[in-house]
């Protein structure tokens, strides 16, 4: 079996400045790509994340409160998201955990209803380097998806971004086409695996309930003033180059009674601008895969 290939070997170092400004149609300026996460957090494993530490400092299985707290998002957060997206007539691309389309049918079914785009986020929310089987869990986690959706899913997210070196290939193999794991630039780019080209979107981890909220204890405003910073600034820059504004949310955190607002604020702010594109992963893979004409790997066409 060869080596993997480190992230270095998979592209070359690219300057933005030194590249081909991309543009978008109708000469606009900026993609804003809405990303949510819908899992499922299995209450024999300790929880993904933690709203409240465990008393002794140690996690204690099982994680009740912080299981139940995930839990709201699903009944009650996802809901909020639903209604926000449908209302603003803007279709996400919906990171899932596969297993959702079986422990909360009804979530995911409201999902494929409103055709959102489902894009693989593993069987259920562990890292990929706990995987035991690691390519039978993709291809698992892209035939439950397609058969419940029925589309095989085109973009991949690891739960919290894992990866181990030899992850993009199995990707490939099993048909993905991008990944927003990479959080390396503001622009798609192309990776070399053994088994193809494999394109990478501007995912984020700065513009994420996750970080601010939850890693770094912001107050609930606080994601409305970074994504308008985020925005504004790209949305200028945009002028000379196209530009993605990524932003990636959960129900259990942004779909809270005193987050939600700020996350409807985010979209109004934006929706006072020119030139702005609200499209899904999906969308931006085929814009990108029509103007690329021989990029090479880890530079923007």
């Amino acid at each position: 079996m060869s080596t993997p290939m480190l992230p270095r070997e998979r592209c070359e170092f690219s300057a933005i400045v030194d590249r081909p400004p991309l543009k978008l149609p109708g000469g606009a300026r900026v993609v804003f790509w809405s990303i949510v996460n819908y899992e499922v957090w299995d209450i024999g494993r300790p929880m993904a994340r933690q709203a409240l530490p465990a008393p002794t400092g140690v996690p204690l299985l099982p994680d009740v409160p912080n299981w139940s707290w995930h839990e709201y998002g699903m009944r009650v957060g996802a809901w909020r998201f639903f209604e926000l997206y449908e209302r603003l007539g803007i279709t996400p691309t919906l990171a899932i955990n596969a297993r959702t389309c079986e422990d909360y049918v009804r979530v995911a079914e409201q999902a494929k209803r409103l055709n959102w785009e489902f894009m693989g986020h593993a069987y259920d929310q562990m890292p990929i380097h706990k995987v035991e089987n690691q390519a039978d869990m993709i291809s698992r986690c892209m035939n439950i998806i397609e058969r419940f959706s029925g589309r095989r899913p085109l973009g991949w997210l690891g739960p919290g971004l894992t990866q181990t070196l030899e992850t993009p290939e199995l990707l490939v193999e099993a048909g993905v086409q991008y990944i927003g794991d990479w959080v390396y630039d503001d622009e798609p780019t192309v990776i070399t695996t053994a088994k193809g080209p494999l394109v990478t979107l501007p995912y984020t981890v700065e513009i994420n309930d996750i970080t601010m909220m939850i890693v770094q204890h912001h107050e609930s405003e606080y994601l409305l003033r970074r994504a308008i910073d985020q925005f504004e600034r790209l949305h200028a820059e945009g002028k000379n180059r196209a530009k993605i504004m990524a932003l990636a949310i959960h129900p259990y955190i942004s779909g809270q009674p005193h987050r939600i607002k700020y996350l409807e604020a985010i979209y109004d702010h934006a929706r006072r601008f020119d030139g702005v594109l609200y499209w899904t992963g999906a969308q931006i893979l085929d814009w990108y895969n029509s103007i690329r004409q021989g990029a090479k790997p880890g530079v923007a066409a």
